[in-house]
């Protein structure tokens, strides 16, 4: 699961998980030592505090490693994935777009015979992406999780594509994944 996590969420949860951990720590092994008598007449706030630590890291777990509010209002995956489209090529240099799939690295994970790519952890994109539009292949590229083939998990594709690929290289390379899936 953490590695389907952005950065950002993993040190969210990391920091209230390392709070609670370090707070059992101190209870079981310091605070005894200083009075052997822990918590004592100070049950009801050690009692208090637990209870805030535990709602705290299932509030952390809910934020951070939940489905997001889109992702629970988009159709089911099944629906999404055999929707077809008809709009035209898009505006793209799909030669360029080939080198972007080849120095970006999606053929290591996706079969694509106009790359000589065979890579088995994504989708085969000539058979899932024949009947989708420019809009489509440019939706999964840069939110990955958006539409998931049956299949594959989300949260394996990188969720970074719209920053790492400037947008003419982003566009490049949705023409030649078009061109290449709809020959």
């Amino acid at each position: 699961m953490l590695l389907a996590l952005s950065t950002g969420h993993e040190i969210g949860l990391g920091v209230v998980a390392l709070i609670f951990i370090a707070f059992a720590l101190a209870s079981s092994f310091l605070f005894p030592r200083w009075n052997p008598n822990f918590p004592g007449k100070r049950l009801g706030l050690f009692l208090g505090v637990v209870a805030l630590l535990t709602i705290a890291q299932l509030a952390a777990v809910e934020k951070f490693a939940g489905e997001s509010k889109a992702a629970e209002s988009e159709p089911s995956t099944s629906t999404t994935t055999t929707q077809t489209t008809t709009s035209g090529a898009p505006a793209g240099d799909a030669a360029a777009g080939k080198t972007v799939f080849t120095s970006s690295g999606c053929g290591a994970c996706h079969t694509l015979k106009a790359a000589n790519a065979t890579g088995t952890v994504g989708p085969n994109l000539d058979e899932t992406l024949k009947d989708k539009d420019a809009g489509f292949i440019h939706t999964s590229i840069v939110d990955p999780n958006a539409f998931i083939a049956p299949g594959y998990p989300k949260g394996v594709m990188p969720e970074n594509f719209d920053t790492q690929l400037s947008p003419k290289q982003l566009d490049d390379l949705v023409a030649f994944v078009y061109k290449s899936t709809h020959a």
